[in-house]
């Protein structure tokens, strides 16, 4: 990947202030770390944070974006460097081909489709089989991301409710609820899906693509980067749900991870802690690239589903989505 340095998850209160050319982050526990900006491609806080202009500037001038969470794990905003990697041709193509609502669609069909599939390979069960055939036979005659997205729902719920057949009673969806989540599973995926959100949005900040401009969820929400919607979608199985499952069958969550109260549920700070943990050792996993012929890991295919936009804009080439070949 271009980008160097690593991501710092911040799950405490803390207070950032720069300190010559390294970020020093101050803790409850008053240990303070110093860090080299350099070794900093992005942060991602899990709770309050302090942190004043002279902070925001290095960042700035190093490219570091700043993503922050709030307290059910939606993505509340995020602090964006000036953008060094604009390029005209790319921005100029990018707005052409998303303007076109024939290939709009196309691949909008192309990720929802994705995204079940990749969801199939993460419950690993033929349970969703029905459902699928059904995503893959009414697909083709979606022409309207209206239609395009009616399947998607319609399939989500059928894998959320096999899902809940995966999980112990307490960590069930019993439906996908947000904003809040209404229980401690769905506020598990509000966590993971808006990390991977996050992680998108930086892979898209690293090329010359614009992020608010996408092509499945385009003109849907004018607050936030539909590019990194778009492509966050065929991940989101790979680390919500599946992480999910994971850590339910090995009983790594507890009820403790969890503040619950009527109607509403998020993650405590230990919790907070494990999410970040389990999300960290997954993006570093490693899988062989069959076309790149080496090891590449969960955090660079994400990258590298960015770079198949870039030369969708520059060479024409189609955009297939991301799908695990192991």
């Amino acid at each position: 990947m271009p980008a160097v340095g690593r991501t710092y998850w911040l799950t405490e209160p803390c207070r950032i202030r720069r300190e010559d050319d390294s970020l020093r982050i101050e803790r409850p526990d008053n240990t303070p770390v110093r860090i080299p900006i350099t070794d900093v491609r992005d942060l991602i806080a899990f709770d309050h944070v302090d942190i004043n202009t002279s902070a925001l500037s290095i960042l700035s001038r190093n490219g570091v974006s700043l993503h922050v969470l709030d307290h059910y794990g939606n993505h509340a905003g995020h602090f964006a460097p000036t953008d060094a990697m604009s390029s005209g041709p790319v921005l100029r193509r990018q707005v052409e081909l998303t303007a076109d609502p024939d290939l709009r669609a196309t691949i909008g069909r192309a990720l929802i489709l994705a995204a079940g599939e990749n969801l199939r390979w993460s419950l690993d069960t033929d349970h969703l089989d029905p459902a699928l055939a059904t995503l893959r036979a009414k697909l083709p005659s979606c022409d309207e991301r209206d239609a395009i997205m009616a399947q998607e729902g319609n399939y989500r719920r059928t894998g959320w409710a096999v899902l809940d057949t995966q999980l112990p009673p307490w960590l069930r969806l019993n439906g996908r609820t947000r904003r809040p989540p209404t229980n401690a599973g769905n506020a598990f995926i509000s966590y993971l899906n808006t990390l991977v959100y996050a992680r998108v949005l930086t892979a898209i900040r690293s090329t010359p693509l614009h992020p608010a401009i996408g092509f499945l969820h385009a003109d849907t929400d004018r607050r936030r980067n539909t590019l990194a919607l778009d492509l966050a979608e065929p991940f989101k199985p790979l680390f919500a749900e599946r992480l999910l499952k994971r850590a339910a069958s090995q009983k790594h969550l507890k009820p403790s991870d969890f503040e619950t109260e009527v109607g509403r549920a998020s993650l405590s700070k230990n919790g907070r802690k494990k999410v970040a943990v389990l999300m960290r050792e997954e993006l570093d996993t490693t899988v062989y690239h069959r076309t790149l012929k080496r090891k590449v890991s969960y955090e660079e295919l994400i990258h590298l589903e960015a770079l198949k936009i870039v030369r969708l804009c520059l060479e024409d080439k189609p955009y297939k989505p991301f799908r695990p070949w192991w």
